[in-house]
């Protein structure tokens, strides 16, 4: 029977030779991550019901402080302590505390922990972020966690595969980003429903792995249960170096069966925003331009890595933020923020008049170091602007890739990059 890499990857870790949709499989799973909000309730399962005192593979579980960290108030304190504890008495090898590891999503692949080939489950909605590196990675709530933790195994259903083909490539100032918003905006947040999400053509195939974990990023958007990639020399390259363990790529047959194949023209995507209050609700730059601005917002697991700041400090660079505007840069992880430190790119983001923040999820989910109030307008370059996620419900959040944020930033309004920077982005 030919099969997906979805599929294949299913069929693998619940030792059978084939699996189809509506399957369900009890797998054994390759890695497992919680945070701030959802160990100290998974850790408390463990103890109190399952009895459990230590984790099931101490080197297959990673455990990262990023939600509510630094802590924003004494209950968070509290679940930083609780993470924290769990994490020492259970043995978890990979743990991340404040100041050494970041968000989750950046965090995990940057380290080498999620690869090619396995099955990795996260105790957060974005855990899907993984599948960029060809794997099958699926968000899981506390419950499910504790289980995992207790017993390194889930029940899953075979999702259906929905194909994605990207034909040429992007244009001139179109990232990732404005192609999965796009993507987001055709199919609506309820298109891939329970689904996975296969991207594949020669766009993804011209896309670095930094825009590729954007794009899986936010399958969960489209309501999908993960997002996968192939493996190719992007992937390879990648994982050089950092691969903790070795791995077994997966490729989807040639006669593999698909619910439906979607294809788009990469080069017709404009760049692309997402309006209030839909990550679906996408318009192309010139419909939402001129549009005034409170708060721009330069962080998140979905746009705030290396790469992302590097393009957004070319815009800024030699410029300010605009009067009445505020600009948060939040690295994604202390390696990133470790390497914007060695580039220089902090200083530009400073004397920009931009807030650099610790490496958290902090604004994105409105948590803190950047919540919104009532009535107030902010550019996000995070994956969710539904009602009250960054704050007041009636708040209003547009999302867009680094650079239209940036270009905004010191113009106070949306913006497209080419009105600051000129023709082309030159990075230093």
């Amino acid at each position: 029977m030919p099969m997906t890499m979805t599929e294949k990857i299913l069929a693998r870790a619940s030792g059978r030779e084939e699996v189809g949709p509506g399957d369900l499989v009890l797998a054994k799973v390759d890695f497992a991550m919680g945070h701030d909000l959802t160990i100290p309730h998974a850790g408390r399962i463990m103890r109190e019901q399952m009895g459990a005192t230590r984790v099931w593979d101490q080197e297959r579980v990673a455990v990262v402080q990023d939600h509510f960290q630094p802590a924003k108030d004494v209950a968070s304190a509290g679940l930083g302590r609780l993470t924290r504890e769990f994490a020492r008495e259970m043995g978890v090898k990979w743990y991340f505390e404040v100041g050494q590891g970041g968000i989750c999503h950046t965090v995990l692949p940057e380290r080498g922990l999620v690869l090619p080939g396995e099955l990795v489950v996260g105790a957060d909605s974005h855990s899907c972020t993984y599948g960029a590196l060809n794997n099958f990675a699926a968000g899981v709530g506390s419950t499910d966690l504790a289980c995992v933790l207790s017993l390194g195994e889930l029940w899953f259903r075979v999702p259906e595969t929905l194909r994605f083909v990207y034909h040429n490539r992007l244009s001139e100032w179109v990232e990732a980003k404005d192609l999965i918003l796009h993507v987001i905006g055709q199919i609506t947040v309820d298109g891939a429903r329970s689904k996975a999400m296969e991207h594949s053509g020669e766009a993804i195939s011209q896309i670095d792995m930094e825009g590729r974990l954007t794009m899986t990023n936010m399958a969960i958007e489209a309501g999908a249960k993960n997002g996968i990639i192939g493996y190719d020399e992007v992937t390879e390259a990648y994982l050089r170096g950092r691969a903790k363990r070795s791995y077994s790529p997966v490729a989807a047959d040639p006669d593999a069966i698909y619910e439906r194949t979607f294809e788009f023209d990469a080069e017709a995507v404009p760049i692309t925003l997402a309006k209030p209050m839909s990550p679906d609700h996408a318009a192309s730059i010139d419909e939402v331009a001129g549009t005034k601005l409170d708060q721009v917002f330069i962080g998140s697991c979905t746009n705030s890595r290396i790469g992302d700041l590097r393009r957004a400090a070319a815009v800024l660079r030699g410029r300010k933020v605009a009067p009445w505007t505020r600009l948060i840069v939040t690295p994604s992880s202390h390696q990133v923020a470790q390497a914007a430190e060695r580039e220089g790119l902090i200083g530009v983001f400073l004397e920009a008049g931009a807030a650099w923040t610790a490496s958290t999820c902090g604004a994105c989910l409105g948590g803190h170091q950047g919540v919104l109030g009532p009535g107030e307008v902010c550019l996000s370059t995070s994956n969710r602007n539904f009602p009250g996620r960054m704050g007041d419900p009636k708040a209003l959040v547009y999302l867009s890739n680094p650079v239209v944020a940036a270009a905004s930033a010191v113009t106070g309004e949306i913006t497209h990059p080419k009105e600051v920077v000129g023709k082309e982005l030159v990075l230093a």
